[in-house]
């Protein structure tokens, strides 16, 4: 990868870099990654669940959910619960009534039907569920599976993109990994790269299931409706030059297989109509830069 566009991508990225080391095992490098040029929690209110730290929320945010007094105890510095809402059960039924209230009032993105398990690390036992579309108002902690769909057979190897579909609520008509999506309640990482790879790009559960974990970024950003912290679960997966993707759900509208030296440019580009979403843009870097790494023949 080039200098100039190495430095544009970190430029462009910002503070979306705000990961740890990508460690993909013990064979691997660890990848250098910028340090967060500013603390995006400061002067939050973080949510506290049973003396963990299950989110932040903004001064502002903190202001409304402090007139839901029947399930929040806000204070100077955090959230908590009340009393009576002792449990995991209590707590998810108070929370779906209280996202319901902030989605009547437009406090939210778009209702998914979906929730997340809000827990202590990944796989634990959740303190509580929450609609997907209240899960940066709280700036949880959520998880998210993504896949670079990769052709290499022959040089030069190449990644799909995805266009998201212009109805989407988040990033909407930005390009994607070929596939991705969040990691639902009572869900695993693989057996969502199974059903995300089947909707989004037509790949069958054989096929999908040979996708490889790299490892993990993490990616905070502060946004309109909140603060986004994510874990992303990164694969890597070998197609042939002859597939051609294509999607079940109606969330894709176009599909784009480019070379890595067009990767780089498009990760890159702040304008235009070929913006690729930050998060994939992450993904994208971290692959670009263990490629170069490891070479195309020692991957695998």
């Amino acid at each position: 990868m080039e200098g100039a566009i190495l430095t544009a991508i970190l430029a462009r990225l910002g503070d979306a870099l705000a990961t740890s080391p990508f460690d993909a095992g013990a064979s691997a490098p660890r990848i250098p990654w910028p340090k967060p040029a500013k603390d995006l929690r400061r002067g939050m209110l973080a949510l506290r669940v049973d003396g963990v730290t299950a989110g932040y929320v903004d001064a502002a945010r903190a202001a409304r959910l402090a007139h839901f007094d029947e399930v929040f105890r806000v204070e100077r510095d955090t959230i908590g619960f009340v009393e009576a809402l002792a449990d995991a059960p209590s707590r998810t039924a108070a929370m779906a009534a209280v996202a319901r209230a902030l989605a009547r009032e437009g406090a939210l993105t778009a209702w998914r039907e979906e929730l997340y398990a809000v827990c202590e690390e990944f796989g634990a036992a959740p303190l509580f569920l929450l609609e997907r579309a209240a899960a940066r108002y709280f700036g949880i902690h959520t998880f998210a599976a993504h896949v670079n769909g990769v052709v290499a057979g022959d040089d030069p190897a190449m990644l799909w993109f995805a266009r998201r579909s212009p109805s989407k609520a988040i990033d909407p008509g930005q390009l994607d990994n070929l596939v991705g999506g969040g990691i639902a309640a009572g869900r695993g990482v693989v057996d969502t790269v199974v059903k995300e790879a089947s909707e989004e790009a037509g790949i069958d559960a054989a096929l999908a299931a040979t996708a490889r974990l790299a490892g993990s970024l993490y990616v905070e950003r502060l946004h309109a409706d909140g603060l986004q912290r994510e874990t992303i679960f990164v694969h890597d997966l070998d197609l042939p030059a002859s597939f051609v993707p294509a999607n079940q759900d109606g969330e894709v509208v176009e599909y784009r297989r480019v070379a890595l030296d067009g990767a780089a440019a498009l990760i890159a580009a702040t304008a235009g109509p070929d913006i690729v979403t930050v998060d994939a843009s992450v993904v994208v870097l971290d692959f670009l830069r263990r490629y170069a790494a490891f070479g195309e023949r020692s991957r695998g």
